[in-house]
């Protein structure tokens, strides 16, 4: 009969960063380990707390499934002799496997007969592979960081001090890291410690509410975003949704009691970011905001317990708070006695990176892109000043007080800033622009200077390292390599800019004057097949199908925006009656060509009147379809190309195209490669899967 199984681990207190990895991990293994272990189940359901990871196994099967195991031995003609009697080779075979000759059955490999034995193993008791499969379970997990405690071999994130598990109403026994499992679990450490008995898995939940302990994940979010909700509704006010602080806050604490705190108003002449910066990232306090959509002197704090003596707490965190917000206060007072641009000098003292110079040194970098990229870009004039200015200004906030005590606010009190220094807005906009995106899904610059300044900081990062042969690899992306890229493209696609990323990689090649290690043709490529990679996730989660984005970006990936406009083109040819033509076209001229090398055209050399129409048929095409292909109107050219199909047919009917004659050949060949070539600008159609 099917019972539940539950594990859990009782830790010192998990960081909350790793506890929705760890249990996503935990089900992972168990449902791995299980299915090895031939153990049937229904479910599998995982809870946590910062100080526990639990697993609960609906319906655990309570035996192995039996193992049959068909081993093969001698062919039939060996096993048997002409009477069908068994040899003595059938006998042995059947000797060594355990079985009885006449059990053995017959199979056929290939065109051979063979005998089987077939043997079943039957299941042990589930109890039984419990109490190996729960150590196997516990140290199979991974984390980012782990520890070891007193003499243990074992590693774990935090040292373990109890253990339950159970399979239905009995206690699966073993021993880890000298703590024996057993049926007791631990409430919370303050209010209702323990040991609590546990009669059975189905009990789990309820006893450790009882306790004090909402282990659900998702009960214990819901419940501190309801009760930050109606605290701040109480006090007038509202919370804007913040999912990563509300998930941080949940995964802190394992009985949330919200409270709403109040700071002087006095603090609300500081700009909002200087006030929320403190609140949430140091204090993990959510902001009040009133109805017309200003700060109000008031945060929601949730405290792990219960409403008694919330008083004195919060009183105790109005004084943190209230220390926080006047450090602040002090730190952006010392920065506005100078303005930002007096602060640029500081940045020579400031390393960028090791062998990459200073952080004055990359300023005059991006200055120099700016302006680049500028005229690329084809920037209205006062644009271009405004990149080319918030250049210079861009790193100068890294050396105030406030950026040092609150790195967060990196950009944001460059704005800040630049704008109490009399900085033109948009000047003081792109600094703080010129960091985005900072992740996926962040927002993207929205001003001509901060979009410019924006892929100048990347190319110069990117560029940088990649000189330097500092490459991401698995896991490791110390520099955020991988986020530079992909915001680079997100920018390119999303804001409509044409522009071939290899010019600009050349471009912040050169700038750095000598300094990289690697030859600049051989970062450019690099970088290139590092972008490309970007992009076929970016393009697959956007729509296009697979062999598409493979088509398009084997035709040339220098130009993001150009690529998926490609792309899209593609996508919708496709679907129309010419896109046999143009691909029957293309792949009977690239499976011959791929390999040759260019060379013009010669019609001197032509012996038959089907070279002469192809030559003719492609110039006509050519002269019609390439201005087309030059406005990026490739919806329009494609189906011009299809008129390709029938000269080319013709082509392969008529002549042998690896003539015996080098230079026939070779002409032929060159024929070919225009065909090809020409439907190649828009993409590789050999990449394409296409039903036969």
């Amino acid at each position: 009969m099917a019972k539940d199984f539950l594990l859990e681990i009782g830790t010192e207190e998990i960081p909350a960063r790793f506890l929705p990895g760890a249990l996503e991990e935990l089900a992972a293994v168990a449902e791995q380990l299980l299915a090895e272990a031939r153990l049937l189940f229904e479910d599998i359901r995982t809870y946590g707390t910062p100080r526990r990871l639990a697993l609960r196994v609906f319906g655990l099967a309570a035996r192995q499934t039996p193992l049959v195991l068909e081993v093969k031995g001698p062919p039939c003609k060996a096993a048997f002799d002409a009477e069908g009697r068994p040899t003595r080779a059938a006998e042995g075979f059947a000797r060594n496997q355990g079985v009885r000759v006449e059990d053995l059955v017959v199979r056929k490999v290939g065109d051979t007969d063979y005998v089987f034995a077939i043997k079943e193993e039957p299941g042990r008791a589930t109890t039984e592979v419990l109490q190996e499969l729960g150590p196997r379970i516990i140290t199979s997990l991974s984390f980012p960081k782990c520890m070891r405690w007193g003499d243990y071999d074992l590693k774990f994130i935090r040292p373990i001090r109890w253990l339950v598990a159970l399979y239905g109403e009995d206690v699966v026994p073993f021993t880890l890291a000298g703590v024996r499992a057993d049926r007791y679990t631990y409430g919370h450490r303050f209010l209702r410690s323990g040991p609590h008995a546990l009669t059975e898995p189905g009990t789990y939940v309820d006893t450790l509410r009882a306790a004090f302990v909402l282990v659900n994940p998702a009960e214990r979010r819901s419940e501190v975003w309801r009760q930050v909700q109606e605290a701040a509704q109480a006090a007038g006010g509202t919370v804007l949704p913040d999912e990563e602080l509300l998930d941080e806050v949940a995964n802190l604490l394992e009985y949330p009691t919200a409270f709403c705190g109040r700071f002087p108003a006095a603090y609300l002449e500081l700009p909002p970011p200087v006030l929320v910066t403190p609140m949430r990232e140091h204090q993990r306090y959510f902001p009040v905001y009133g109805a017309d959509g200003k700060l109000l002197p008031l945060f929601i704090g949730v405290h792990n317990g219960t409403a008694e003596h919330i008083d004195t707490i919060r009183a105790g965190n109005e004084k943190v708070l209230r220390a926080r917000l006047a450090d602040a206060r002090f730190f952006y007072e010392e920065d506005l006695k100078e303005p930002l641009a007096a602060k640029v000098e500081k940045l020579k003292k400031i390393v960028f990176l090791e062998e990459l110079g200073s952080l004055y040194d990359k300023t005059e970098r991006l200055e120099a892109l700016a302006a680049y990229l500028a005229g690329l870009l084809a920037l209205d004039p006062a644009d271009a000043q405004r990149a080319v200015r918030a250049a210079r200004l861009c790193k100068a906030d890294l050396v105030t007080s406030m950026v040092y005590e609150f790195p967060e606010l990196e950009g944001v009190m460059g704005r800040e800033y630049a704008l109490r220094g009399g900085e033109d807005p948009l000047v003081a906009q792109a600094i703080y622009e010129h960091y985005l995106p900072r992740g996926a899904g962040d927002e993207l610059p929205a001003t001509a200077a901060g979009r410019v300044l924006s892929l100048a900081e990347k190319a110069d990062n990117l560029v940088g390292c990649f000189g330097l042969g500092i490459v991401p690899t698995g896991s490791q992306d110390p520099y955020a390599l991988r986020r530079h890229a992909l915001g680079m493209c997100r920018l390119l696609l999303e804001a409509d800019i044409f522009l071939e990323t290899p010019h600009l990689f050349r471009k912040a090649y050169d700038l750095y004057g000598g300094r990289l290690k690697l030859g600049r043709e051989e970062v450019v490529s690099r970088l290139g097949e590092f972008v490309a990679q970007r992009l076929r996730g970016l393009f697959v989660e956007r729509g296009l199908a697979a062999d598409v984005v493979e088509a398009v970006l084997a035709a040339g990936t220098g130009d993001v925006r150009d690529a998926w406009e490609r792309g899209r083109a593609l996508t919708v040819f496709r679907t129309t009656p010419a896109f046999e033509d143009v691909h029957t076209a293309f792949t009977r001229a690239h499976n011959l060509a791929k390999n040759a090398p260019d060379g013009e055209v010669d019609p001197a050399l032509f012996e038959d009147p089907a070279e002469t129409e192809l030559l003719n048929a492609y110039r006509e095409v050519a002269a019609r379809v390439k201005p087309l292909l030059a406005a990026r109107r490739y919806a329009e050219a494609l189906p011009l190309m299809a008129a390709l199909r029938g000269p080319v047919d013709r082509f392969f009917d008529a002549v042998l195209v690896m003539s015996e004659d080098r230079a026939v050949r070779h002409n032929r060949l060159s024929q070919l490669r225009q065909v090809a070539g020409l439907v190649r600008k828009v993409a590789d159609l050999s990449r394409l899967v296409v039903a036969t």
